[in-house]
């Protein structure tokens, strides 16, 4: 008697739910979340997606611009933090969005400070050479700040649009018998694994941040998807390959890319330090996704009631705003600060210290054990790109073995964690991941992917 009580409870939910308004509201959203952040599209000769598109033609008007506007941006976080923390305005204490934006650690104060510090530097030309230096310092400020400022202000206003109705719900409930036992993962993780894929890795950490705050992944969960499933965009693999004199073996080397990537990323899940995560959710939310498909209900048919319901929890157009601005505010405050600091000295350490030379010596035996041929001028690629993505290129650009370039390439693209981006997002964010984690899972995708891409590479060089 009880069980048909709850029953027709639910099925009267449900009828109050299922409205034609809620329907639309699931409907309109998604279909534009969905063309912005997962549906390529053809660009100026490349492919790329909607909020690239938008970032691209903002970063064509405005790129001049942004190195100071995000300067006095990064020395404004540091005089709203030391403000925050001594004289703790009203405004800022009775806000819990301002309070944990601005009242911060001693140690990332310190870190924009620094950011701050550094962005002066390149600007105005001042200070230690080798900070403002073209490849280290103003790679960051000029190349790197204005790229991430302009993707994640597109990319922060519209993620509600892919996370507030009901999309994530509808593709994780559709996708979970494949994501669940190949992965260990929800099926909404494939939207993260799309959406950085067609945009930018970058983008794909993000809302997997929001997804773990929010209570849709487990610490485990997060930890792997932001490891394993932040992939390099087209767009980037193409300027990679053509950067590296390869462009004609596109085709080839993103395969390539797909498939060690791929493999990296059953197995890594699966070993420590992430198989040891703990597999609960972020604690002042607690669980709150649901995949699981009740008997007699088709697949799709939860999946779409899901959505729904997901979707009439928005009740105003302003709140959906409010957060996309939250978003990047919060980006534009406490990210970028740090691309700015940890970025430069990443930079700093590869140009300008033997350091990676010396840690890439055992992968000379390895590399020349695999039949790589120039391994010795190869080996420091195998680690720089910890430092950042684009790094194993510049060192692989001056070899003349075309099988020893695809290689360099390759593996650049599927270590994934790199430290001027997306190692600073997760080491800010609240996953659990440490830097000595961040070195570890970055070794064993460069382990597990090195062999898998130089026996492709044998193959189609042969």
């Amino acid at each position: 008697m009880e069980a048909k009580k709850k029953q027709m409870e639910f099925v009267v939910e449900q009828q109050e739910v299922m409205t034609t308004i809620n329907k639309m509201k699931f409907i309109i959203p998604s279909l534009f979340g969905l063309f912005l952040f997962l549906v390529p599209v053809p660009y100026d000769g490349k492919w790329t997606i909607g909020v690239g598109i938008l970032a691209e033609l903002f970063l064509g008007v405005f790129a001049p611009f942004i190195p100071q506007f995000m300067t006095v941006v990064l020395v404004l976080s540091v005089v709203l933090s030391v403000v925050a923390k001594l004289a703790k305005p009203t405004w800022i204490k009775d806000s819990d969005f301002f309070n944990s934006l601005f009242d911060v650690g001693a140690f990332w104060l310190s870190m924009r400070v620094l950011g701050a510090l550094f962005a002066l530097m390149v600007l105005y030309g001042f200070g230690p050479g080798f900070i403002w230096d073209d490849y280290t310092g103003g790679v960051v400020l000029y190349d790197l700040v204005p790229v991430l400022t302009t993707w994640f202000l597109f990319a922060g206003l519209l993620m509600p649009l892919l996370l507030q109705f009901g999309l994530m719900d509808f593709i994780g409930t559709t996708v979970r018998k494949v994501m669940r036992p190949l992965f260990k993962l929800p099926g909404r993780s494939s939207i993260d694994a799309a959406a950085s894929w067609m945009g930018s890795g970058t983008v794909g950490v993000l809302i997997t941040t929001k997804q773990y705050e929010e209570g849709y992944y487990t610490k485990r969960e997060a930890a792997v998807i932001a490891t394993n499933f932040s992939v390099a965009s087209i767009a980037f693999s193409l300027v990679v390959i053509s950067f590296i004199g390869l462009d004609h073996m596109f085709v080839q080397f993103y395969f390539t890319v797909i498939v060690a990537g791929l493999i990296a990323a059953i197995i890594c899940p699966r070993i420590p330090p992430l198989s040891r995560k703990e597999d609960t959710y972020y604690e002042p939310v607690g669980k709150q996704i649901s995949e699981e498909v009740p008997e007699g209900v088709s697949r799709r048919r939860w999946a779409y009631e899901k959505a729904v319901s997901k979707a009439s929890e928005v009740k105003s157009a302003g709140f959906v705003v409010k957060q996309g601005f939250q978003n990047v505010l919060d980006i534009w405050f406490g990210l970028i600060p740090l691309v700015m600091a940890l970025g430069t000295i990443a930079l700093v350490i590869a140009e300008f210290t033997p350091i990676f030379n010396f840690i890439s010596y055992p992968f000379i035996p390895i590399l020349e054990l695999l039949r790589i041929p120039e391994a010795a001028q190869a080996a420091p690629a195998m680690l720089v790109g910890f430092a950042d993505m684009f790094l194993p290129a510049v060192v692989g650009s001056g070899i003349e073995s075309e099988l020893t370039r695809f290689v360099i390439a390759a593996i650049s693209l599927t270590q994934l964690v790199y430290m001027s981006e997306i190692g600073i997002l997760l080491l800010r964010s609240k996953i659990p991941l440490s830097l000595l984690d961040l070195f570890i899972v970055f070794l064993q995708r460069t382990i597990i992917t090195l062999p898998i891409i130089v026996f492709m590479a044998h193959f189609f060089f042969f």
